[in-house]
C-alpha cells in the first residue's frame, strides 16, 4: 500500500505533503488513488490544492496539475524551494569559491525528523539517517552515511559540494539542481555541479 502522500486541510487550502524521496511514478499512482476521495470533497468546495514536501521540475508540476485538473477543477499550487526548505535565514544568493567558508560541526548522527540548517558549511560527525535533512548555504561533509536529504549551496551557490563516507538511495540538492540517488555509492563520493547537473566523483 502506497503511503507517500499525507493530506491535510486548512481553512485556506488542501495540502498534499509528499515524501521527499518518493519516486514520481509512485506519487502519480497515489494521487490518482486519492483523487477518488478528493472528488467527493470538491463536489461542494473550491479550496486550492498545495503540493509540498518535495521539489518538482517544471515538467513534473505540469503533469501533476493535469492529472488533478482532469478530475477536479481547482487551482493547484507548488511551494518554491525557499518555502519548501525553510531557508528564510539564508538570504544571500552568491557565486563564491567554496574552499573557505564558516563551518558548523554537528557531533552526532541525525535521526528521522531532525533538520540541521546553517548559512555556511556543515560537517556531520555521524550519519544522516533516512527522514533527516541537512541544509547548508555552503558545503556539506558527512563523516558517516548519507541516507536522508542533503541540500548544499541552498542560497544559490552552484560551487558548493556534498561529500560523505557513502551515500544510500536518497535525493541530493545543490543550489536549485536536484539528483535522485538510486543505488548505494561507496568510496567517499564527492558530489558537485558540472554542466548544470549533479555528478558524483
Amino acid at each position: 500500500m502506497l503511503n507517500n502522500i499525507k493530506i491535510n486541510q486548512t481553512i485556506e487550502e488542501v495540502v498534499l505533503n509528499v515524501n521527499v524521496v518518493a519516486e514520481m511514478d509512485e506519487i502519480i499512482e497515489e494521487i490518482e488513488t486519492k483523487l477518488v476521495k478528493l472528488k467527493e470533497y470538491y463536489q461542494s468546495a473550491k479550496t486550492p490544492i498545495r503540493i509540498t514536501g518535495r521539489l518538482f521540475t517544471d515538467g513534473e508540476m505540469e503533469k501533476l496539475k493535469k492529472i488533478i485538473n482532469n478530475e477536479i477543477d481547482v487551482e493547484v499550487k507548488f511551494d518554491s524551494p525557499s518555502d519548501l526548505l525553510g531557508l528564510h535565514a539564508i538570504k544571500k544568493t552568491f557565486q563564491t569559491e567554496m574552499d573557505v567558508s564558516e563551518t558548523k560541526y554537528i557531533q552526532y548522527s541525525l535521526r528521522s525528523g531532525q533538520i540541521e540548517e546553517y548559512s555556511g558549511s556543515l560537517v556531520i560527525v555521524g550519519d544522516v539517517n533516512a527522514g533527516a535533512e541537512v541544509i547548508a548555504g555552503g558545503n556539506i561533509a558527512i563523516l558517516g552515511a548519507l541516507r536522508g536529504l542533503a541540500h548544499a549551496g541552498a542560497g544559490g551557490n552552484t560551487n558548493a559540494i556534498i561529500c560523505a563516507n557513502y551515500i544510500e538511495p536518497t535525493q541530493l540538492r545543490i543550489s536549485n539542481v536536484v539528483k535522485e540517488i538510486e543505488e548505494k555509492t561507496d568510496k567517499c563520493p564527492v558530489c558537485k555541479i558540472e554542466n548544470n547537473e549533479i555528478v558524483i566523483k
